[in-house]
């Protein structure tokens, strides 16, 4: 790839932008390096950075992405909550396909995974009716069963990364469908290994690796099964370093589906409390996928699943600069740092008799001084819980 830096303004159709003259994290762009459509993209681009950096040896795609949403839909808090309560209908509806496509598998029956398929479509179409809401009902899951509802949140953020990046249909379909049985393995293993309340043993990890093989084996017979889905439920567990299970896969040998769906997988187990673990803060879980950026997991899906639930995800408990404490409700795909937020305590931490809506793009407290965030805090604090803003 040779690189030629130019003003935004001089892109001209058919081009490739490749890099950018700033962090794409810190952009509206869909995708990690585009092809110029048409006069809107330029004006687009134009609009967020100063300088690209386009290939002059690209000659074309029969792949176009979009490069954003360009204008994004204002919703009222109502329908916010109208939309997580038909997601909460929709999540009960896929737990209860699952949960009988789970107990088959276990006791040796033969299964149809077009049932499965069938019962994920509601949640891609919940995705793409409000993201915010469903990306809400991923966090806030109940989690007295950590194999079982982990499944479920990994193929509601399979849906927001797939829509995100722009995945055909299809496609988008056999990745939330394979991330929702990607830990069916876990049910062939022995229930008082999910119930330490200490580390595992060595022996005990090999046990649990395991799964993989397991899972893969036991929906081999299924009807209806796409290689992909099975290559999913696999090589989930695989690294782009190579030093995943179980075939210490590395890079693109990878099947792109599971190369999704690493990172994935990993933010919700962190995200997520298990008898031997409290979940940790989403802010935090993020930072560690970054930091594993082209390490454990391939950097340009890391970035584009960053940019999919945003650094502050919703219904993430936030601290802000004034002290306030405040609930993320939706995303602003210009500005990732600059959520759409409801304040529910002072800066005294007193809660508030009426919750203040802020776009914190455009906020600020007195005069110039504008409002930020300064730490995602746990669940809980201050006797807070998020989910009751949203019911």
């Amino acid at each position: 790839m040779r690189l030629v830096e130019l003003p935004a303004m001089h892109l001209k159709p058919g081009m490739f932008v490749a890099e950018l003259d700033r962090p794409w994290l810190d952009t509206p762009f869909s995708v990690q390096g585009f092809v110029v459509r048409d006069d809107d993209d330029v004006m687009f681009v134009a609009k967020h950075v100063d300088h690209v950096f386009v290939d002059a040896d690209y000659h074309g795609s029969d792949v176009v992405l979009p490069l954003a949403s360009k204008t994004v839909a204002k919703r009222e808090k109502l329908k916010l909550k109208a939309d997580f309560a038909q997601a909460q209908i929709t999540f009960a509806s896929t737990s209860e396909t699952l949960d009988s496509v789970f107990s088959s598998l276990r006791s040796g029956l033969e299964t149809d995974m077009n049932e499965v398929k069938k019962a994920v479509r509601p949640l891609i179409e919940s995705v793409f009716n409000n993201g915010d809401a469903v990306a809400a009902l991923a966090r806030l899951k109940d989690t007295g069963v950590y194999r079982f509802n982990h499944s479920i949140a990994v193929a509601i953020w399979a849906a927001i990364i797939g829509r995100h990046i722009g995945l055909p249909r299809d496609e988008l379909e056999k990745l939330v469908t394979g991330c929702a049985m990607s830990d069916i393995g876990m049910t062939q293993l022995p229930p008082e290994l999910f119930n330490h309340t200490e580390k595992l043993t060595e022996e005990q990890s090999q046990q649990v690796r395991e799964h993989t093989r397991l899972g893969a084996e036991l929906v081999k017979k299924s009807k209806h099964l796409d290689i992909e889905v099975l290559m999913i439920i696999e090589s989930h567990h695989e690294r782009h370093d190579g030093s995943g299970y179980p075939n210490g896969l590395s890079g693109n040998d990878i099947p792109l589906l599971a190369r999704i769906a690493g990172p994935i997988d990993t933010y919700d187990a962190m995200i997520s409390s298990r008898p031997h673990a409290a979940g940790r803060c989403s802010f935090d879980a993020i930072q560690e996928l970054l930091d594993c950026k082209n390490q454990l997991f391939q950097g340009a899906l890391v970035e584009q699943f960053v940019q999919a639930i945003g650094l502050f995800p919703v219904s993430a408990l936030v601290e802000l600069n004034s002290g306030e404490v405040a609930i993320v409700v939706s995303q602003n795909e210009a500005r990732r740092l600059k959520p759409e937020i409801l304040v529910v305590l002072d800066a005294q931490k007193s809660r508030l008799a009426s919750p203040v809506m802020v776009n914190l793009r455009d906020s600020t407290l007195t005069g110039d001084e504008a409002r930020w965030i300064v730490r995602e805090l746990p669940p809980g604090a201050h006797g807070l819980n998020s989910q009751e803003y949203f019911i």
